[in-house]
């Protein structure tokens, strides 16, 4: 390939230093929204253009598969722009597509076919389907190059199965869900059985180690390996086989990481042996025509529930750079010019995050306006929290025509918060889509509730009572529920009937006969009920009667506890809606749930407002968010108030939401919320406390204003004084008042934010509409009417 003059003179002196540092360890501290993405396919083109390296010789990992194909595609066009200007002295796109087509394809045979960019298990995969034959583990299974990967479901019946027929357990002492995931923690540590023993010498710890050592044996009678294999495998082998080591460590002489602050412990060692060989990090020091380069942020580590570590990027100086502090390192560049968000959200940003200990110093600087102030809501309740948001979404995208609904997310800390702000985007006629995760009403648990109270109102659904017949377990089988059905259908009656007449179940279910009696005549209780029951009195009872959250709260897991939450906050919707409706009943609430769920159906489009946990949100952004439900408990969540680790990744998480937004940010808290079916006061998070107040508009403040009306994307006007004009105290001023400005003209005082000398005034002018302005700042004079 061909260099052209200087193709990296629009880098920023940070991303040029960062991909211009050709040999030796690298560490990337990358902001967010600082151009990471950018500096490390420049990086890649800049070793293969001015170093000459081979892309053979190129190991880049991603996080995603998403971001792997990203980086593939920018690295393919770069070349291909470098080739066009080169040979034709035009830009990629003044060619023909022939011409384009050509350049493309020769780049693609040339370059990206053979740079290895992946996430660590689709890169480990290849290397395993190179080597794997040549590992043996210590208990002398072996696989082949023909393994099969089984997915997470998979691994999940493997784990059940020895739970509870190999080894005959408790499967409610030891929830093979659980168990599962203890397993898959110990690969993440890189622990073998005999660790789990030595880690937990206690009865479970023991029990657990001996599932894992049968799972193992299992998953290599399939020849197969799960998810964690793919990274943990390739680790074992390379400290089990010098020269297989030594073969990858020759192959790739330029390692590029990505997500630092993601990596585990088992990826972190894979990192280091390709780097050095297996030598101590700490003591390697060859790194003639190689280098190790990793890009991370510890401020954005939000992961530890999937074993990521951030301290593996805080120690990368101790163990491969050179140690030195910040101002006179050379084995570190940080990436501190944001182009992502305005001034404002950025203060907010870095005031927040400075209260954690845990980082590396840096601050993100704007290189675009100041913005609009963030507005920081107190609401009511959740309800009228989700209100304020889809009436703020609704007038901002009436007001501006660049807006769309994909323009817009509302954050949240978990899922169950979702409901109310799905139900008033649904009164309001706003599509929305759930990014990671599915829509309220759509959940499993959500399903099992709701078909248990349609088979009480409509007993003839027979779905409904083939979903819940054996939900939780009574011991009803498969193959009892099938002959059940098969009868009602050569008789040509719903399934009902038969469930409820006892001289037909007993011949038809056997054993199961006393189970499926029981379950109909619990149905038939509630059924009796319907007329003088209100709905929200039909949940409660059946949640009792058929002991369904029994079973999730035996399990004790963070999934189960969600499943559980989701569950009341179906209660607290149903309470919301006889608040709501003075005759509801049973059949209108399955009517109202049924219209909610019934709205992602049809229209496949993008173009619809994102709602998403703040764990989904990292790596997106959006012109305008919605941070919701800053409180105590909730966010943090009560479980890290009283531990300071987790605290400050709860804090990470909040830096991660306040930095998804580009041109707006939206704050907002509830007094009470309805939780596990009554009504609790809420404290505002103790995040809010650690914003500066001076760029936030606050709910108590005179008013937010209704109509915000610069377009989106423009910069705000706010001309710097260095005198103090007349109308600093908000006594000085009255809506009403007439104004000049010297750049705005004339305008009319709307409302005044703030109390005594820390004021900002909304003032109307004629000619450009509703403004925000400082008074201390702003050239005003105040127009006396003669």
């Amino acid at each position: 390939m061909t260099q052209s003059l200087d193709f990296l003179s629009h880098l920023n002196p940070s991303q040029r230093r960062a991909v211009e540092h050709f040999c030796g360890p690298m560490l990337v501290v990358a902001g967010a929204g600082s151009g990471k993405t950018r500096a490390l396919t420049y990086r890649i083109a800049n070793l293969v253009l001015t170093h000459r390296v081979d892309p053979e010789n190129i190991l880049a990992v991603t996080f995603t598969n998403k971001a792997a194909r990203e980086m593939k595609e920018r690295i393919e066009r770069l070349f291909a722009e470098q080739e066009a200007q080169h040979r034709h002295q035009k830009p990629l796109e003044a060619l023909s597509p022939a011409q384009q087509t050509q350049l493309r394809s020769q780049v693609y045979r040339t370059v990206t076919k053979n740079l290895w960019i992946g996430t660590f298990h689709a890169l480990c995969s290849r290397i395993l389907r190179f080597d794997i034959e040549k590992y043996q583990d210590p208990q002398g299974r072996t696989w082949t190059r023909s393994f099969s990967i089984f997915d997470e479901s998979d691994a999940q019946s493997l784990v059940k199965e020895i739970v509870t027929k190999q080894l005959n357990l408790d499967d409610k002492k030891f929830d093979p869900r659980s168990v599962r995931y203890a397993i898959s923690n110990a690969k993440n540590q890189g622990w073998s059985p005999q660790d789990i023993e030595a880690e937990q010498p206690n009865y479970r710890g023991r029990v657990i180690a001996d599932v894992y050592s049968h799972y193992q044996t299992a998953l290599a009678a399939n020849n197969a390996l799960d998810f964690d294999d793919l990274i943990l495998l390739p680790v074992q082998l390379f400290r089990q086989n010098e020269q297989v080591l030594s073969y990858w460590h020759q192959r790739f002489r330029h390692i590029l990481v990505d997500e630092y602050q993601d990596t585990n412990r088992t990826q972190y060692d894979l990192i280091s042996l390709l780097t050095t060989n297996g030598a101590s990090s700490e003591q390697f020091d060859d790194w003639h025509h190689r280098s190790i380069f990793v890009v991370g942020d510890a401020d954005q580590s939000i992961y530890s529930f999937r074993a990521a570590d951030f301290t593996i990027l805080m120690d990368f100086q101790g163990d491969f750079g050179d140690g030195l502090p910040d101002d006179d390192t050379r084995s570190m560049v940080k990436l501190e010019e944001n182009y992502r968000s305005t001034e404002n959200i950025l203060q907010i940003a870095n005031h927040l995050i400075e209260n954690n200990t845990e980082r590396i110093d840096k601050i993100l600087r704007p290189t675009r306006g100041t913005g609009e102030m963030v507005f920081c809501n107190r609401v009511g309740d959740e309800v009228e929290e989700a209100q304020f948001v889809t009436r703020q979404i609704r007038q901002l995208e009436e007001l501006h025509p660049e807006l769309s609904w994909g323009d817009f997310a509302i954050l949240y800390r978990t899922n169950a918060q979702s409901r109310a702000f799905e139900e008033s985007l649904v009164s309001q006629e706003i599509p929305y889509t759930i990014v990671g995760g599915l829509r309220f009403y759509d959940r499993r648990e959500i399903k099992d509730v709701l078909a248990y109270l349609r088979a009480i109102a409509n007993p003839a659904d027979s779905v409904s009572l083939k979903r819940i017949i054996n939900t939780p377990r009574r011991g009803i089988g498969k193959a009892t529920i099938d002959r059940l059905e098969s009868a009602a259908t050569q008789l040509g009656v719903p399934l009902w009937e038969i469930l409820q007449d006892e001289t037909s179940v007993k011949p038809l279910a056997g054993r199961s006969a006393k189970a499926v009696l029981g379950f109909a005549s619990m149905l038939k209780t509630w059924q009796s009920r319907v007329d003088d029951h209100s709905a929200s009195e039909i949940v409660q009872g059946i949640l009792e009667d058929s002991r369904y959250l029994d079973e999730w709260q035996d399990k004790g897991t963070d999934e189960a506890q969600e499943r559980i939450a989701n569950v009341q906050e179906l209660y607290n919707a149903v309470l919301q809606f006889e608040d709501d409706n003075e005759e509801s009943n049973l059949m209108m609430f399955l009517g109202n749930a049924s219209l909610a769920s019934d709205l992602d159906n049809g229209d496949e489009s993008s173009d619809r407002v994102s709602l998403m946990t703040l764990h989904s949100s990292k790596g997106l952004e959006f012109p305008v968010v919605f941070l919701v439900g800053l409180e105590q408990g909730l966010f943090p969540n009560y479980r890290s108030l009283d531990d300071p680790a987790s605290l400050e990744e709860e804090r990470r998480l909040c830096y991660v939401g306040i930095t998804r937004a580009k041109e707006r940010l939206f704050l907002s808290h509830a007094s009470e919320r309805r939780l596990y079916g009554s009504r609790e006061s809420a404290s505002p998070s103790l995040f809010l406390a650690e914003l500066p107040r001076d760029l936030l508009l606050t709910s108590s403040d005179r008013a937010l204003p209704e109509k915000w009306t610069k377009p989106i994307n423009q910069r705000t006007t706010r001309e710097r004084k260095a005198s103090d004009p007349l109308g600093s105290h908000e006594d000085d001023w009255t809506v009403g008042d007439r104004v000049v400005h010297k750049a705005f003209g004339v305008g009319q005082v709307t409302h005044i934010f703030g109390a005594g000398n820390k004021i900002c005034l909304a003032i109307k002018f004629p000619s450009i509409g509703q403004k925000i302005v400082d008074p201390k700042i702003a050239p005003l004079q105040r127009v006396v009417d003669s």
